[in-house]
This record gives structure tokens, sequence and C-alpha cells, in this order.
């Protein structure tokens, strides 16, 4: 396995991935956005030194498909040509309306950049795996709680200040809190974490820290910036705690920790309740009110759009005054500095090129990666069983299922669990019932045939669900081997 191939790898603009219709690149403005000719100007390049694809990323990033080795080159210059600064390094990544959201709590930008460059000076970034994050998530319109990361900061408000609630290891529903602490301790602690991870190898991620460790990071104080901190690891010694500061500080287990306790206040303000409910986000797709103008929010459908496609709507979006275009989670775009008036046109515009433009539509409750043709490992045409299922069972489509259609186990589009997954292997279009791609399918049929098989399913659904009844307890009722056998001969 080669280095463009490698799995775990991320295909940066400069490190190339081998996917099945050539090479994929992947990048991430450093400004955070690009102005229309900028998209344009990358979007052309796309045309020519790819096949024209362009995709946008679940937490936002903007992807380029079917290079060659050359023409990933010619492509690297052009984008240096056109003046877009990529990020490089271990990723801190910022909401998408970060520092012109009126309703965020704190601008998370100037944190983040403390961070990157913490994380520089203490040479964390070749000793990190790929898949390392950081999130900074200053509150607003736009939360950043559907991402994972190693290292969460949450602004929260404490009294007239604000401080940072840091947690490790999940989304915001299941990452474990650490400390509600101020700006320069939640930057020694999360730079700390890093230290941890990579103590244990490029592989390990902060789900792997002992319980010991994470009692160390609980009752951290800020006393010195991260670049004369002692490297943390079981053979380098751990900082002591009095008992008072951390209610796990005398942990001496050296496995991994399942949990940390969570203390009333920072379960209160984190949002977990008794059954860890967790307010609902606001989708990406609409208008939004900024500090200077409005934005419109579409996203690419299953998270991709031929690159012309993209060009018409940035020449639109010129046309209209647009002075940037961020990416943002969800695979979504965010046109900025507009009059409510011009998002409205901008949307009909969008909607009439086939991007997503509503909440509503039967396409935002499906994850489909890339499939058969375009990856090496697909084993089935996602994108089109998802069109398919989209265009013809979209009443059928409940807004609290989520259907995931896979290529293979790897399962990149919704890694974790949906009602329905679909996933192909050789022996076809498997169906797994409430599980990752991952998990054994209960049911199979002919790829080609997959998406009348869960048209059966939803409709077989939507039939036999008692008023009232939530989809989770309807699947349940039904049972895995029922809905398999619906899936089968439908």
């Amino acid at each position: 396995m080669n280095a463009f191939s490698r799995r775990g790898a991320c295909p940066a603009l400069s490190a190339p991935m081998q996917t099945g219709d050539g090479l994929l690149v992947r990048l991430n403005p450093v400004a955070g956005g690009l102005a229309p000719k900028s998209l344009t100007g990358l979007c052309e390049s796309a045309l020519r030194h790819g096949n024209g694809i362009m995709e946008v990323t679940a937490r936002g990033s903007l992807q380029i498909r079917g290079l060659t080795a050359e023409s990933a080159r010619l492509l690297a210059a052009e984008v240096d040509a056109l003046g877009i600064a990529v990020r490089t390094g271990v990723p801190v990544e910022t909401g998408p309306l970060a520092g012109i959201d009126p309703q965020e709590i704190a601008d998370p930008r100037p944190l983040a950049e403390r961070i990157r460059a913490a994380i520089e000076e203490a040479g964390l970034t070749a000793r990190l795996g790929p898949k390392v994050s950081v999130v900074i998530d200053g509150g607003g319109q736009l939360a950043m709680d559907a991402l994972t990361a190693d290292v969460r900061l949450k602004a929260v408000r404490a009294g007239a200040a604000i401080q940072w609630r840091v947690s490790i290891a999940g989304d915001a529903r299941s990452a474990k809190p650490l400390a509600t602490v101020d700006g320069d301790a939640a930057r020694d602690i999360a730079v700390a974490a890093l230290r941890m991870v990579a103590e244990k190898g490029r592989e390990a991620h902060t789900r792997d820290l002992t319980k010991r460790q994470l009692a160390s990071l609980a009752g951290w104080h800020s006393f010195a910036p991260p670049s004369v901190l002692p490297d943390i690891s079981p053979s380098r010694g751990e900082i002591e705690l009095s008992p008072s500061v951390s209610p796990i500080s005398n942990a001496e287990s050296e496995e991994p920790a399942r949990e940390l306790p969570i203390s009333p206040l920072e379960g209160e303000m984190s949002g977990r309740t008794e059954g860890g409910a967790v307010e609902r986000p606001r989708s990406t797709l609409g208008l939004f009110n900024l500090n200077n103008g409005h934005a419109i929010g579409i996203a690419l459908p299953f998270g991709s759009m031929p690159a012309q496609n993209l060009i018409d709507l940035a020449s639109q979006a010129s046309n209209l005054d647009v002075i940037e275009i961020r990416l943002a989670p969800g695979r979504a775009l965010l046109l900025l500095g507009l009059s409510p008036s011009a998002c409205l046109s901008l949307q009909a515009t969008a909607s009439t090129l086939g991007f997503v433009t509503s909440p509503a539509d039967p396409r935002t409750r499906i994850a489909a990666c890339p499939g058969t043709p375009a990856c090496a490992s697909g084993r089935i045409a996602t994108r089109a069983i998802a069109e398919t299922v989209a265009a013809e069972s979209a009443d059928l489509l409940d807004p609290s299922l989520t259907l995931h259609i896979s290529g293979c186990a790897k399962g990149c589009a919704h890694p974790g669990p949906a009602a329905l997954t679909l996933v192909g292997d050789e022996n076809g279009a498997g169906l797994v019932v409430d599980g990752t791609a991952k998990a054994l399918p209960a049911g199979y049929r002919p790829g080609y045939d997959a998406a009348r098989g869960i048209g059966g399913v939803l409709a077989a659904m939507r039939a036999q669900r008692h008023p009232g009844e939530t989809v989770a307890a309807c699947l349940t009722r039904l049972g895995t081997a029922g809905i398999a056998e619906l899936y089968r001969r439908n």
C-alpha cells in the first residue's frame, strides 16, 4: 500500500490519496472562505486537471477528485497562483460563522490561532495522526455539536466573563467533560492532551488516555505557556493534583478511561440532562442574519456536485455582490454579504442548479459516500441508489429516520449508527438495521435493485407505524428479521 492509498490518511493538497477515480485532494482555505472569483478559478482548475467533480465533506472541507500525480501538482500550482492559502497541520476547526455571528458568545478565532501556534511550537504535528483534531465552538446560530474531535472547546458565559468548557473524545453529546476554564487554561489543556496522545503514537486519540491522565487534565490551571510544559505520559510523570481539585485525582488505573464524572454545574452547562438530551441544532440551510448583512446556506446533494454547477452558482453570487463563500459542516456552503431579497434570488438559482436549499429536502435524510465507480473500495453505486430513493420514496423518508448508503464496510459518509444502512460487499447490497456499515447485514438483494428494496421497507414502516410511534420504536417492534424480509421480498 503506497502513501497515496494509506488508510487513515488525510488527502491534503500536498499529499493526494488514491481513490477509484484517481487521486483526491482536500483543502481548507486559511481565510475561512473564498471570493466567488476564487471559487470559480478553483473549479476551472478542477475541470482541467481532475474529473470535474467537487465535494464538500461532512466537516466542511473541499475535495477535488479524479487527479493524476502530474495533474495534482499542476492543480496545487494553480491554487497558489489564485492566492488561496490552505491550512496544514493539526486541524483546529472553528464554526463557519466565526467572528461574524451576532449571537456568538465569543469569537473563537483568536483562541484557535493561539492553539495552532502552540501545537507547532511544541512540534506535535509530525507526532500526531492525520485524524486528530480540535474543535473550538464560539456558540451562535450554527453550533459544531455534530463534529467529533479529540479536544472540544465551547464558549460559555460566566457572569460578565467568557470561559471555555473543555471536553475530549467525541461530539457534543458523547465527549467527556474535563473543566470549564479561561482561555489560557483552555489552550494549555488542549495542548497538554495532544502531547499525551503524541506520546502514545500516531494511531492514538484522546479516547486512549488513561484515567490518571484525564485527572491531570481535569485539574489543570494555567501556569506556563505550552511550549515549556513537560511531555506528559506514564513514562515521563504526570501533574499531581490535590484531592479537592478533581474527583478522580486518586485514580491509579492506566486503562483508557470510560467516563469522567460530571459536576452538576458542568452537566447543566453541557446541556446534559437525564437521558442525555441536547438541543436540536439549527440546519445550515436557509437565511442567516449576520453582523454585516445576511447569508444563505445551501448544501451539495450527498456532498457532491459537478464543478460547472459551482461555477454557475459563483457567477450568480458575484452578480449579487456576495463577498465570500464559506465551506460549512454538513456538506454545505454559506454565501455571505447579501440583502434578504438577494438571498432569496440566489436560493432560487441554487435550487435550479440542483443544490439542496431546504431542510425538508429528502436528500438531507440520506448519507451516501461516492461508492462505485468513484471509490476503489465501493461495491455498489451509492449515489445512484440515493437519488432514486430520494426521488421515488420522498414522502416515505421520515425526518427522524437516517438512511446511510455505504459503498463498503468503512462507512465513511456516516460512521455512527443509522436507522437503516445499505452496505456493499461481495454479496450485493446488504441491509443493516439500527447499526453501522461495519455490522453484519441482516439481508441482501442485488445492488442494482437496492432502491426498490428500501422503498418497500419504508412503505411498510409507514403503513404499520402506530400513531405517535417513533421510527426507533417501529423498527424495534417490526424486528430486524422482519425488516430484512421486507427488504428481500419487495
